[in-house]
């Protein structure tokens, strides 16, 4: 049996899709879906089971989950403004934490969980996943620090030689229509691209950048789940790796891509950047790439634009979820 905590969200049901596809439905599906819509991105999947976040930590505990193959830890609080700090703790690091002290006791299970690139803070020490520069590092908000903080446990533990942190960059595609203030520029802007041809982005508050000129590495949702099945099916590897594209694309890329997949002329208004914003904003992530090629991965993530077709044709534009199709 295969675990996907948070699998009702965006990356854990895009992951069961693709197993699914691959002829899996031994799945177990962990959320905590309490009044959003994300319960619809599980209903073209295939699954055998869910249970509730709190259920599952306690029947893992118990002993009474049985036959687990692999825990994809994706379940988080994954919203960068978040100030409840004590629920960002017990949340992102102490229920991962129980999980892996679990996996220790029961080490023929592989953990896959997902970590942040918002564990790089502001950049100052580079995006390399390297596990020797952790101690270093600055998280700019409380959601990064909670998920560095369970980076840094699991290096000390020792628990990195077995099991896998995956540091996601920007990920954006179908299913993430639940997320709210925390979708994609992809996924909110879609009507205002769409239906009224135009967008808003954010000015830039640096003089060494331009407007819409902040630099991200976005990765396609369906490629970040290739890169985690990757690893499931390389149960010798173990460490902190990044996902992403290696490639750094500014915010006017994404408009024009966006307005191309729309088939609509070019328009963008800059606007200023919430004060909530300004000193916690990163302005250049891109992930660097060398460490998981290193181990065999070899996947090419499709370009923004491929993508972006994709994203807007098969899914934004049909109002279709993943398995849909």
């Amino acid at each position: 049996m295969v675990v996907v905590t948070g699998g009702a969200g965006m990356i854990g049901s895009a992951l069961v899709n693709r197993l699914n596809e691959l002829g899996e439905d031994s799945i177990l599906i962990v959320d905590h879906l309490t009044t959003s819509e994300k319960w619809k991105n599980l209903v073209a999947l295939r699954y055998t089971d869910y249970l509730d976040r709190d259920q599952f930590i306690e029947q893992l505990e118990a002993g009474t989950l049985t036959g687990i193959d692999t825990i994809f830890h994706l379940g988080a609080c994954s919203a960068t403004t978040e100030k409840d700090a004590d629920y960002l703790m017990e949340n992102n690091y102490r229920y991962t934490l129980r999980i892996a002290q679990w996996r220790e006791k029961n080490p023929t299970c592989r953990m896959i969980y997902a970590s942040s690139a918002a564990t790089y803070g502001d950049g100052e020490y580079g995006y390399a996943d390297d596990e020797s520069q952790l101690e270093k590092l600055r998280p700019l908000n409380m959601y990064g620090y909670s998920k560095h903080l369970f980076d840094l446990k699991a290096k000390r533990e020792g628990y990195l030689k077995s099991i896998v942190g995956l540091k996601f960059f920007n990920v954006y595609g179908p299913n993430e229509n639940h997320k709210g203030s925390m979708r994609s520029v992809m996924n909110k802007s879609f009507s205002d691209v769409y239906v009224d041809g135009k967008i808003s982005l954010f000015k830039s508050h640096r003089d060494d950048y331009g407007d819409g000129e902040q630099l991200r590495d976005f990765v396609y949702v369906k490629d970040a789940v290739e890169m985690m099945i990757w690893f499931r099916n390389n149960p010798s590897v173990g460490g902190i790796f990044n996902i992403g594209t290696g490639s750094a694309r500014s915010w006017n890329d994404v408009a024009h891509a966006m307005f191309n997949a729309s088939n609509k002329p070019v328009d963008i208004e800059y606007v200023p950047m919430p004060e909530l914003l300004q000193g916690k904003y990163q302005y250049y992530t891109c992930a660097e790439l060398n460490k998981l090629r290193s181990v065999g991965c070899d996947i090419v993530p499709r370009s923004l634009e491929d993508a972006m077709t994709d994203y807007y044709h098969n899914y934004l534009i049909p109002e279709k979820y993943l398995g849909d199709e």
